[in-house]
């Protein structure tokens, strides 16, 4: 399978940033100059860097699971050339249009990926050994199945690699390494005893280094606090060029002695899946995705808190042994307390948070109906940016149960940590609250109460959107919700219409978003300190905002703006949210990952 952009003169194929920009410089560095060229850390992408003002501007171009190709906040196009015809018209969203493309010069020859090199082979493979087919069936079928056995086959196509060296003890990678020259940047990569776990050893100064090779919940690779990857061996390719954290960069590969010939997982036992076709047995069923587990496929989320039997049965109330730990409190609030419990499973128990609900003056039946509408509407949500309720349980007292985020509220984490989390780290966590909120969005929930308290921390780089005590789920044909009656609201966080009408849709959502990016870049600060409750709307009313942030990136606070527009039509929704938070964490990475970027 040729790559989409090969046949396109301004394609430069595997280039770094720096590479890129100094074509654009021999070029002229004219307004609207620009080029294409493959992204170095996700699977299919591109990048398109322009020129405009004397300045470099670089916008990735993601590969959606249908095929097309999209600039985020963008529209999508069946190709990247199209993609930049249509950005040739009209800028929409770029720095400005593409006027002059920059043709690789005479003599330079579109730069190949390491995959590049591997990918036909291992897609003919593949089909061949899956579908047991030959000849012209086998061609139709490479075409047929191409985008997604190439997505599946790249996720292995590190065990083609001669760096890798498979399932290896850290003393026998030493060995190895030791044996012969040991020049700095000498390496390779082995599994580790975790499944699914890698580690990278490196020689440095006639000393081995050993890094662990995180693998997060998106499916993406990195060394810790590194730049994250599609696969390994985009990981180990950047490694060449920068060393992200490692104590120098890769340089020569310790060869396997194996002879990898096609490691891609075997054909099934079985017939080979499909229907007659009357020549060579069998023509292939659209692939389905099921016949191996794809560490980068994020479009079904599997909680780390439940059985794959219970997730499947998705039961409301718990039947397995739940150990409350009394001693250990997280939180209290008007239903009771939340408190650290264990939750045993058929195979392994878990660290849970347990709400536990604070019967009082007699009102038990209100209480309890209010915690089981929440657990209903818990039930329903499943997202990694969600916190997960794992079910209800009724002894002495109703308890709610769901998995633990360790790191606590956002405020107070970002309180604590200030002087450790950087701007770009707040920009992450923001972006992720978004996509939970999309999601609630895109299913007709609306959340009433989203604040930084009520986002919660697994860790310094993953955050989950909780509390659903005021939530609502929608009628398919409603767009709003109406409260009967006011409550002990936080109004600071709510959009004037809530105040003034009670009504509530996923439009003031947004406008608490805005809130809540406000209190994060302000590293847990009260939002509209010395003003009450109802001094809030004449503040708002007033036409009256909330000041940027000290170091806050004016970008953001225009997002917040925008979240803050009066009318509650005229504000963004979370799609549009979600594709400027994506777009702004991208464009700040780029900056600080690859800025750096020198070809070796």
């Amino acid at each position: 399978m040729p790559d989409a952009a090969g046949h396109l003169p301004f394609f430069y194929g595997s280039i770094s940033r720096t590479d890129a920009e100094e074509y654009l410089k021999l070029a002229g560095m004219k307004d609207g100059s620009f080029l294409l060229r493959q992204c170095l850390r996700t699977l299919g992408g591109y990048v398109l860097s322009v020129v405009y003002n004397l300045q470099f501007h670089h916008y990735p171009v993601e590969k959606q699971l249908n095929g097309t190709y999209i600039i985020v906040g963008g529209k999508p196009h069946c190709g990247p050339a199209e993609l930049c015809e249509y950005y040739s018209k009209d800028a929409d969203g770029l720095c400005c249009a593409l006027r002059w493309p920059c043709n690789r010069p005479s003599g330079v020859e579109c730069k190949p990926g390491v995959f590049d090199s591997i990918r036909d082979n291992m897609m003919r493979e593949y089909v061949r050994q899956t579908w047991n087919l030959e000849g012209q069936s086998l061609e139709q079928a490479i075409i047929s199945q191409a985008p997604q056995v190439e997505k599946l086959i790249a996720t292995t196509a590190h065990e083609q690699m001669a760096w890798y060296h498979g399932n290896i003890s850290r003393d026998e990678a030493q060995r190895k390494l030791y044996s012969g020259a040991q020049p700095d940047g000498k390496f390779l990569m082995r599994e580790r005893k975790d499944a699914g776990s890698f580690a990278l050893s490196v020689v440095y100064g006639k000393t081995v280094y050993h890094y662990k090779i995180d693998h997060d919940k998106s499916g993406k690779y990195s060394i810790p606090e590194g730049s994250r990857f599609d696969t390994l061996w985009q990981l180990v390719e950047y490694l060449k060029i920068k060393s992200d954290g490692i104590i120098t960069v890769l340089k020569e590969a310790c060869p396997n002695a194996i002879n990898f010939s096609f490691l891609v997982a075997p054909a099934p036992p079985s017939l080979p899946k499909g229907r007659p076709n009357g020549s060579n047995g069998y023509t292939p069923e659209p692939f389905d995705g099921k016949s191996r587990i794809l560490p980068m496929d994020t479009s079904v989320y599997e909680s780390p808190y439940s059985d794959p039997d219970e997730l499947r049965e998705r039961k409301l109330f718990l039947k397995r042994d739940l150990l409350l730990i009394d001693e250990v409190e997280l939180g209290s609030g008007n239903f009771g307390c939340v408190k650290k419990g264990v939750y045993k499973m058929k195979k392994r128990q878990i660290d849970v948070a347990i709400k536990v609900l604070k019967i009082q003056n007699g009102n038990e039946k209100t209480m309890k109906d209010d915690m089981m509408k929440e657990a209903e509407i818990m039930h329903q949500l499943d997202n990694p940016y969600i916190v997960r309720m794992i079910g209800v349980c009724e002894a002495e007292s109703l308890m709610l149960v769901m998995e633990m985020a360790s790191g606590g509220p956002l405020n107070k984490f970002l309180a604590v940590k200030k002087d450790l989390i950087p701007v770009s780290n707040i920009v992450e966590l923001m972006h992720q609250v978004s996509m939970g909120m999309k999601y609630l969005e895109e299913n007709n929930f609306v959340h009433r109460d989203l604040a930084a308290r009520n986002v919660l921390m697994v860790n310094q780089h993953y955050a989950k959107i909780s509390d659903f005590g005021l939530s609502k789920a929608l009628a398919a044909d409603n767009s709003y919700y109406t409260a009967r009656t006011s409550g002990k609201w936080p109004l600071k966080w709510y959009a004037p219409e809530c105040i003034k009408f009670l009504k509530f849709s996923s439009r003031s959502d947004v406008w608490s978003y805005g809130i809540t990016m406000w209190e994060a870049f302000s590293y847990g600060q009260k939002p509209y300190r010395k003003l009450k409750g109802q001094e809030v709307l004449s503040f708002i009313e007033r036409n009256e905002r909330l000041p940027c942030p000290t170091n806050c990136p004016k970008e953001m606070h225009q997002l917040m703006l925008d979240c803050w527009i009066f009318k509650m039509e005229d504000r963004p929704n979370f799609e549009n949210v979600e594709s400027r938070m994506r777009l702004y964490y991208y464009s700040i990475s780029n900056k600080t990952e690859e800025a750096e970027m020198t070809k070796e």
